[in-house]
């Protein structure tokens, strides 16, 4: 199956959409940092990094906008919020479009992401009415003990060029409801998406009315500008999503000034195909999990375990499904497979597969595809003799591994012996076989689920995982807590001083 051809300017379409969204010229243009499309490879804007003293200066601010913010009430805030879905909404093929240019996403999986932000956007504005504490029991006559929940100051938000508006929103629509102020360090990669959502931030909050300035901003840079926002003392959390090796050196130094950490790395997702499992369902279940995004996700498939009995019967299947999608310029309807984002990923994805053919592995597909100057590849399916050193190192890139495996028990221990611990999932029909899954004694990742694949999490439900992914929570469940600092409180409405735990101190 040959790529698609048909090419037209990325930097033109890029241009007419800032435009459009209300950015100015001047931040995308006439700056250092060159923003190039893996689309067509053209160069599509120049934008200006945040020196450390601009840095400093948007938190600064932040934290004097917090300082009026966190006196709004809560359901207010989310009003804000709501006015910000409405401009996502009305917005949401501009956004989509932009993503696909700068990421290189095919275009239901951008609007996708779009959609991400607004449903996360409905989620918070309910979520302003119920931040709830606890009326706990207390031994002592005439008091009562309550937890209370209070804004922090300033978030920061580090964010990923995979994911590069959903991440971001994920923090910073609660912790706005919350009553927190945000600074967003974009990836070097794609900061075009991240000044078009502080565009389409700011007239929502041209309509609220009497919104504090520096609510939020946005602070472009390189390593320099990541670590000027993580060692700031303004800053009591910071949220990072990126590579296991960035949270190694975030960490560290938000624990050196007692500052949260909010971590979400890397991810070696696995499922395992049993013999009951529908194959039909698999099928399309494996295809979309491990090509979608070109292999970009943090949930991506990147290990199959396939019970001996019935690898036969799906293998053929999943080459077929492999040697037939279609690779190509994302924008055009039919394409599936868009771009890696650059050549430094394209690199990566075959050395790794060089690795794999070293370690024993078949390799199918996989071969780099020569289209305008974009960085393309097809997705390569990969059977393995065993989980070799290649396969338990997680490459960002269209690349499936497939093993073989006779016991259940034999596959659950494989799938969790890999340093990261994000998602996972289960094909299966057998009721033991799934409830044993998501047990104690199955999977050891954030995410375990059954008959879908590890990728497609809905904002309802806790993100993130454990191990080397970090053990952050974004979205939904009680993430709320993390944006907010909790405080116990007794109060005695009584005319004695009864001590707790029997102490007497009599004056």
């Amino acid at each position: 199956m040959t790529a698609q051809t048909k090419i037209t300017s990325a930097a033109a379409e890029a241009a007419d959409i800032l435009n459009r969204l209300g950015v100015s010229e001047q931040l995308w243009t006439g700056g250092a940092r060159r923003v190039r499309s893996p689309v067509t490879g053209e160069i599509m804007a120049h934008v200006h990094d945040a020196t450390t003293g601009e840095v400093a200066a948007a938190i600064e601010a932040a934290h004097a906008a917090f300082l009026t913010w966190r006196n709004v009430p809560a359901p207010r805030r989310g009003e804000l919020v709501r006015l910000f879905g409405e401009e996502l909404q009305a917005a949401k093929a501009d956004l989509g479009a932009l993503v696909t240019l700068e990421v290189g996403k095919v275009v239901s999986e951008s609007l996708g992401e779009v959609q991400e932000m607004i449903d996360i956007c409905d989620y918070a504005v309910g979520l302003s009415r119920q931040l709830f504490g606890l009326t706990i029991a207390t031994e002592r006559p005439d008091h009562r003990m309550m937890e209370t929940w209070h804004p922090m100051g300033v978030v920061g938000i580090i964010s990923a060029f995979n994911f590069p508006v959903a991440v971001w929103s994920w923090n910073a629509a609660l912790a706005v409801v919350c009553g927190d102020a945000c600074v967003w360090k974009p990836s070097e990669k794609t900061p075009l998406t991240a000044l078009a959502v502080q565009s389409l931030f700011d007239r929502a909050c041209a309509r609220f009315g009497n919104v504090p300035a520096g609510l939020s901003s946005v602070v472009i840079g390189g390593r320099e500008v990541g670590e000027a926002l993580v060692d700031h003392p303004r800053v009591p959390l910071v949220s990072a999503t990126g590579s296991t090796a960035m949270g190694r050196a975030v960490g560290p130094r938000l624990a050196q000034r007692f500052a949260r950490a909010l971590l979400e790395l890397g991810g070696n997702n696995a499922a395992i195909v049993t013999p009951t499992a529908d194959l039909d369902l698999t099928l399309r279940g494996v295809a979309f999990s491990a090509m979608g995004t070109a292999g970009q996700r943090c949930t991506t498939l990147r290990r199959l375990f396939v019970q001996e009995g019935v690898y036969d019967a799906l293998l053929p299947r999943l080459k077929a499904a492999y040697g037939s999608v279609k690779v190509g310029d994302p924008r055009e309807a039919g394409t599936l497979v868009g771009p890696l984002i650059d050549q430094a990923g394209l690199a990566l994805m075959l050395t790794a597969l060089a690795d794999a053919r070293a370690e024993g592995g078949q390799v199918h597909g996989g071969q780099a595809v020569a289209l305008a100057d974009g960085c393309y590849a097809r997705p390569a399916l990969v059977e393995m003799p065993g989980q070799t050193d290649v396969v338990r190192r997680e490459t960002f890139a269209p690349i499936l591994y497939v093993i073989k495996y006779s016991d259940l028990g034999e596959a659950i221990a494989l799938q969790n012996d890999v340093p990261q611990g994000l998602s996972s999932s289960i094909f299966t029909n057998d009721m033991r076989e799934a409830e044993l899954f998501i047990s104690a004694r199955g999977s050891d990742c954030g995410i375990a689920n059954v008959n879908i694949g590890p990728s497609g999490a809905e904002i309802g439900g806790a993100f993130g995982g454990e191990k080397e992914t970090g053990g952050g929570r974004e979205a939904g469940s009680d993430s709320w807590k993390a944006y907010m600092r909790r405080a116990t409180n007794t109060l005695n409405y009584g005319s004695t001083l009864p001590l707790a735990q029997g102490v007497t101190f009599d004056v």
